[in-house]
């Protein structure tokens, strides 16, 4: 392989790589260098000229002329007048000489080396461009195209072609991806796997709400707004507390928008994750008041020693306090960073009896799990339904059914009772 041939490849494969003039040039010299090196001991007395574009390369080595019987024959930079004389008849002891070294005098092995290095570095710094400029990237949107699904990730293309990774666990549950199809993300984390710079995208966590937000809220783009919270079970439910710092600008208005038109974005790019934005405040009673919407408490009581609150609800609210899965009172206790226990106000019925009173029949870790959820008497277990009680709880169908079973048990005894005359009714 020539000079022209091994430094067009090389332009070529550089320019594909997007690596600019400048740093090609210094990979080729670099690579040649390290070829005299490995030949001569040293690239000192070497001048490498290297035409990108003609795809020249010219290596000269200097020495000085000396004496053959010098004691100098021997220094890098030294030639005995004798072997001067080969290259060139006239030349004396004291002139300069400049000797053309061509790339096949290297070897072919060497040549193929160099061929190998210089692909290499260009691969080495596309990776560590790859990595610097992503690692820069981390927390913020970009989009690409999906170029390949696999049953645990997407493998996405950048505008540049770079490879980015989508892994299932970072997708909303919703999302179904075919090649070709356009996918907006945001930078989770960048790794280095094996010299390899690896890119991980995440659709799931809070920054992508939150730069989807600063896209559709100027508001919160300029500062005007601050986002203080998000938290999210993504595709299904999301909090988002938001402060203003300026008096005039309604935070939870700015962010929903006329209509809901800037919520709406944000929530169609979601699968239509439901986004409950509140308006922050240090008032820590208020704040959980304000997590817990759109349920309405009757009253609460805070410890910030074991970090809990109880809340009491009327029925009707318990529901929507806790949510479909649990998710509404979840994301209201890590939004505010405490544990929130939901119970029903005491007197919401006639005739009831506290699930405690039941710890002869029903194992204390059982009436744990429903008190979680808030039931925390007989009535109140029985109003809703099987489904609902082992879907919120870690509790078994057969154990759920034994509950229900030893409860009505007791309701319909008392009934008996009630219904049965006394003797003296008996006349």
């Amino acid at each position: 392989m020539n000079s022209n041939v091994l430094i067009e490849s090389f332009a070529e494969f550089a320019r594909s790589k997007n690596i600019d003039r400048p740093t090609m040039m210094s990979i080729l010299e670099d690579v040649f260098r390290t070829m005299i090196r490995k030949k001569y001991t040293t690239d000192e007395n070497f001048d490498v000229i290297i035409n990108v574009d003609k795809g020249d390369l010219e290596i000269w080595r200097n020495r000085e002329i000396v004496d053959d019987d010098s004691e100098d024959i021997w220094d890098f930079d030294k030639i005995p007048l004798a072997e001067a004389q080969k290259i060139e008849a006239d030349f004396e002891v004291g002139e300069q000489v400049a000797e053309e070294v061509k790339l096949e005098d290297f070897g072919r092995r060497a040549v193929l080396m160099a061929r190998q290095t210089l692909i290499q570095r260009v691969k080495d710094l596309e990776r560590d461009n790859l990595y610097q400029a992503y690692k820069d990237q981390v927390g913020e949107i970009v989009t690409g195209e999906v170029y390949q699904v696999w049953s645990r990730e997407a493998l996405i293309l950048d505008k540049e072609e770079n490879e980015l990774v989508l892994p299932k666990s970072e997708q909303i549950p919703k999302d179904r991806y075919r090649k070709g199809d356009t996918v907006r993300a945001v930078v989770h984390r960048v790794e280095i796997i094996n010299g390899t710079p690896k890119i991980i995208l995440s659709r799931a966590a809070p920054a992508f709400l939150e730069r989807l937000f600063e896209l559709e809220v100027p508001e919160i783009y300029d500062g005007l707004i601050t986002i203080k919270n998000i938290v999210r079970e993504p595709g299904e439910r999301a909090k988002v507390a938001v402060e203003s710092y300026d008096d005039r600008i309604d935070p939870v208005g700015a962010c929903v928008g006329m209509k809901g038109s800037r919520i709406h974005a944000v929530v169609r790019e979601l699968e239509n994750e439901n986004i409950d934005v509140i308006n922050y405040t240090d008032n820590l009673e208020l704040y959980i008041q304000r997590a817990l919407s759109p349920a309405k408490i009757g009253s609460m009581r805070i410890n910030e020693q074991t970090g809990r609150v109880s809340v009491f609800l009327k029925p009707d609210q318990v529901s929507l306090a806790i949510g479909r899965g649990g998710a509404n009172i979840k994301l209201a206790s890590r939004l505010v960073g405490m544990e929130i226990d939901v119970f029903r106000e005491a007197g919401d019925y006639d005739e009831d009896i506290a699930l405690d009173e039941f710890k002869d029949e029903i194992e204390a870790w059982v009436i744990d799990e429903l008190k979680k959820i808030g039931l925390d008497t007989g009535r109140a277990v029985l109003a809703v339904s099987k489904e609902d009680i082992v879907r919120r709880t870690e509790l078994e169908d057969v154990t759920v059914e034994d509950v229900f079973r030893v409860i009505r048990n007791e309701f319909d005894d008392n009934e008996e009772q009630e219904e049965t005359p006394n003797s003296g009714d008996a006349q």
